[in-house]
This record gives C-alpha cells, structure tokens and sequence, in this order.
C-alpha cells in the first residue's frame, strides 16, 4: 500500500482556501489538487507492506499522542525547487514558534514511527506546505506566489494525525484517490 502520514486542516479551511483560488486557476500549465486532496504530508511511506500495518498504526498513535494540539492557518506561497522553475506551487501554514514546535516534531516522530515498523520513509528534509498545483516541466509560477503572498485563511486547531492510503490514477482525471485509513489524537 502506498501511503503518508499528514497534517489535513478541516474542511472550513480547505473551503477557505478553495472560495480564494476560484476563478483565479486557469487552464494552462498547472495541474490543481483537488480541494478535498489538501494536506500537509509529515512522512511519505511509499509502499507499506499488509504485514508492518498494525504496528505503523500502533507506532504513529504513540507518537501523535506525544505531541500537543496547536493553532494554524493556511497562509503565503513558495515554489519547488523555486519560483523561476517550479514543479509545484504551494501554499504554507502560519505558526507561531510553539505551533511550529509541535509540527517539527509531529514530522519527526511520524519517520521514526515508519523506521521502527520497518517502513522506508521517504529521506528529504521536512518543509512544511500544502501543494496546491503541480507543472509537468519547470514554469514560472512568480504570480501564483505574489498571490498566494496575499492570503490568510482561518485559524484552526490541529488536532489529529491522518495516516492516508493514495491510490494512482484511481481519482478523477486519472489523479490519485485518498482514502483515510486512520486517525490518532494530538494531545490536548
């Protein structure tokens, strides 16, 4: 099963975030992430075997519940690997210095979780973003960014951690499909 670990705000923010964006996507060079596909990844796990799945799931219970839950908002915009080149356009998440605290370390123990269960766990550094859209070949996307620069969604509260099964070209458009396996509590 291919799956990742994630921070998903609550459908009020995506909501949000969706109202700000209609009517401003265009056809062209970006493909969009659908709405409800929004999230924060924490740990990509690539495939995880049937076998190592409970234990993932025990693993990442005991690590969401070390973390408490903290206040967010969507918010700003950057690019990977830039914004002259992009691969994807992203939207970010505004965190006081607790908050980002919280989510360091939420990222952190969801890896540490997947190596113990005996997952590979996908190796580069963590940054915190939603993607929003995706280039098949590096664009310029500088006025997506000074959009996006331009946006505060609402605060809310992250609460849980989500543990999402992703199944390609399963989803509309030949996209992925998400399907939630698991939630787990951040402590109040």
């Amino acid at each position: 099963m291919r799956m990742f670990a994630a921070l998903v705000p609550p459908p009020e923010a995506l909501e949000h975030l969706d109202g700000f964006m209609e009517g401003r996507r265009g056809e062209g060079e970006l493909r969009w992430v659908q709405a409800d596909q929004v999230h924060v990844t924490l740990a990509f796990l690539g495939q995880v075997p049937d076998r190592k799945l409970e234990d993932l799931v025990e693993r990442l219970g005991r690590a969401a519940g070390r973390r408490t839950a903290f206040e967010t908002a969507v918010a700003s915009g950057g690019a990977f690997p830039n914004v002259v080149r992009a691969k994807v356009l992203w939207t970010g998440l505004d965190l006081d210095g607790p908050g980002r605290t919280e989510l360091d370390r939420l990222a952190t123990g969801c890896r540490a979780a997947a190596n113990r269960a005996g997952i590979e766990v996908d190796g580069t550094r963590f940054r915190p973003h939603l993607t929003l859209a995706r280039t098949r070949f590096p664009h310029d996307v500088s006025k997506w960014v000074r959009l996006l620069d331009t946006y505060e969604g609402p605060r809310w509260r992250a609460e849980e951690l989500t543990l999402v099964e992703s199944h390609l070209g399963e989803g509309p458009r030949g996209r992925p499909r998400h399907v939630v396996m698991d939630t787990f509590p951040l402590t109040d």
